[in-house]
């Protein structure tokens, strides 16, 4: 894996998490927004919006780097629209960094002919 592939996946598995963040806090101001005083939709709207957005160009990115299948980018995509997906794409692009890592040292050290 290159450098520019790795930052692609880096940059979207830092996104992932705030991203999930932003949208389970929008769905409790969402409730909290009718069933009190309290309304802080249209500022976490805001920022989900935009970490949403980041979210997709870094997914776009990664998949044009990576070179994924329809399959796995896809699954990527939905995983950043179900309200805690953003949490388990961070940990399954952490567990394709850390493989990548492991088998670039191990073509280094000549251990695998890959």
């Amino acid at each position: 894996m290159d450098i520019k592939t790795a930052s692609a996946l880096r940059r979207l598995r830092l996104v992932s998490a705030p991203e999930a963040v932003s949208f389970l806090l929008l769905l409790v101001c969402s409730v909290l927004k009718r069933a009190t005083e309290f309304n802080a939709v249209p500022a976490m709207g805001m920022i989900h919006g935009v970490l949403f957005v980041l979210y997709v160009v870094f997914w776009l990115d990664a998949w044009n780097r990576a070179k994924w299948d329809l399959k796995t980018a896809a699954l990527y995509f939905v995983l950043s629209v179900l309200p805690t997906g953003g949490f388990f794409a961070e940990r399954k692009l952490k567990r394709e960094a850390e493989s990548a890592v492991i088998a670039s040292r191990a073509r280094k050290e000549g251990i695998v002919n890959a």
